[in-house]
């Protein structure tokens, strides 16, 4: 991989990292505050009837899993960028060719060439 191809995946995964830092704020905001209202028994944003207890209840757990799914990726981009500085981006770590392109440009974050990953499956 070229330095012009890598200096364009670092942008590419700058754009990920900073539009899913917003998202971790955001559901971690959210995730805090729902929590904090539950366990102090602060129920003025939240119904007293079942079924809008469980509806809130589900929110809060959907925002949760948001939160992880999205501090997860903000993992996987940090590895890929750390993969930059070592030279090792656009390498499959289980045959060691290149990671084609289009695959890298689909998923900048994956460390698995196409043909791989279909073994894989």
């Amino acid at each position: 991989m070229t330095k012009k191809d890598l200096v364009q995946f670092e942008k590419i995964l700058q754009g990920k990292y900073e539009e899913c830092k917003k998202n971790v704020d955001y559901y971690k905001k959210i995730v805090r505050e729902t929590t904090t209202k539950e366990a102090s028994g602060d129920h003025s944003a939240y119904s007293f009837h079942m079924a809008d207890q469980g509806t809130d209840a589900q929110e809060r757990e959907k925002a949760f899993m948001f939160y992880a799914r999205e501090e997860k990726y903000l993992k996987q981009l940090d590895d890929a960028f750390e993969r930059i500085k070592l030279g090792t981006f656009g390498i499959c770590r289980v045959c060691g060719k290149d990671i084609g392109r289009e695959r890298l440009e689909a998923v900048p974050t994956t460390t698995i060439c196409y043909d791989c990953k279909i073994k894989e499956s």
